[in-house]
């Protein structure tokens, strides 16, 4: 692409979507400590939210835990655990419902056999090495491009299966999202303005997962411009 001012549009692109990602950030922060405030009058808290969306979907051998942390909640289709960071797992907060939901949307997809789940769980091996190397491998190629150009191939390689991690995982996020959505209303957990308000909650927080991959395919962009101009 054609530098802007002298400054590679990739790089310009980079610089924009770290400020955009910043802003999503800072929003995600604030919506969900705005409506960790809210309590909801079933007063059931992230676990108990999180073990009867497990029962409802007929999943028994998923056990619900309380990890250190803030927005640290994740699900571990190895261990099967769904992991509630500790202002989730005992709050009976909007936020908490939303999150804990959204957690056990990622254990339904487990035991549904969801495929983008499936394929994110197989390179997660491979982009926990990639991500520990390939700044090294790509300054390392950097420095030999005269001699190895090679191993600077290898590193914007590394920097590829990021960026289709990135990209994998938006599906992944979404769709549990939908499906926590769909079983708080349904199951009749949340209704009318709080359900508006965990969907607010839970599209801030896909939005940055959508602003990695874009990251993502803009760092990649960029080591290939480089490697464009060094041919």
């Amino acid at each position: 692409m054609y530098p802007i001012f002298g400054i590679n549009i990739e790089y310009l692109l980079i610089i924009l979507i770290g400020v955009v990602g910043l802003i999503v950030q800072a929003r995600l922060q604030s919506v969900f400590n705005k409506y960790s405030r809210v309590s909801f009058p079933g007063m059931m808290t992230g676990r108990d939210v999180a073990e009867k969306m497990l029962r409802d979907n007929g999943i028994y051998d998923v056990k619900v835990t309380s990890t250190p942390g803030h927005l640290t909640d994740h699900y571990n289709p190895a261990t099967k655990t769904v992991n509630l960071s500790e202002s989730v797992y005992g709050s009976s907060s909007i936020s908490a419902a939303a999150v804990a939901a959204h957690e056990c949307g990622h254990a339904v997809q487990h035991a549904r056999g969801y495929a983008p789940l499936e394929m994110r769980s197989k390179l997660v091996p491979i982009i926990s090495f990639s991500s520990m190397w390939s700044t090294w491998v790509i300054i390392g190629g950097l420095l030999l491009i005269n001699t190895f150009p090679a191993l600077f191939w290898i590193g914007i390689l590394m920097v590829a299966v990021s960026a289709l991690f990135s990209l994998v995982t938006l599906p992944v996020e979404y769709n549990a999202s939908s499906r926590a959505l769909q079983w708080l209303e349904s199951s009749r957990t949340l209704q009318g303005v709080q359900l508006q308000q965990a969907s607010t909650a839970l599209r801030w927080a896909a939005r940055t997962y959508l602003v990695a991959a874009l990251s993502a395919i803009a760092t990649l962009l960029y080591y290939l411009s480089l490697a464009r101009g060094r041919d």
